[in-house]
């Protein structure tokens, strides 16, 4: 890899470039805006508005939305879903499982859902 590519790759990742392009294609798949340029554009400014702490970082969805999928999934009530039950919640979101750290032996809490989605 030549080493400018390396600095792309490293500049990106600093600032964590592909995290929220993966959150804004997502809000955009969640919402469906007639004019998703404008809708963009707004999410763009709440997540400046939120890193300043002077508003709220646009999520997907809310922690009640969370907790009501999580109990979709885990129909018999245990507490926790399979890593499969998850990488498919995500797809059904939008999401992407690329970088899912789960082995399939691992249980996923609501706790571990929420903060992951």
């Amino acid at each position: 890899m030549a080493a400018g590519e390396q600095q792309g790759r490293d500049y990106l990742q600093r600032h964590r470039i592909p995290e929220l392009l993966h959150r804004l294609g997502a809000l955009l798949l969640y919402h469906r805006p007639e004019r998703p340029r404008e809708f963009l554009i707004q999410a763009l400014e709440r997540v400046k508005a939120g890193k300043r702490a002077e508003g709220e970082y646009p999520y997907l969805m809310d922690q009640a939305n969370l907790a009501a999928m999580f109990e979709l999934l885990d129909v018999v009530g245990q507490g926790h879903i399979t890593p499969a039950q998850y990488r498919e919640a995500l797809k059904t979101l939008g999401l992407s499982t690329e970088d899912l750290q789960f082995g399939d032996d691992v249980n996923i809490t609501l706790d571990i859902f929420k903060d992951e989605v």
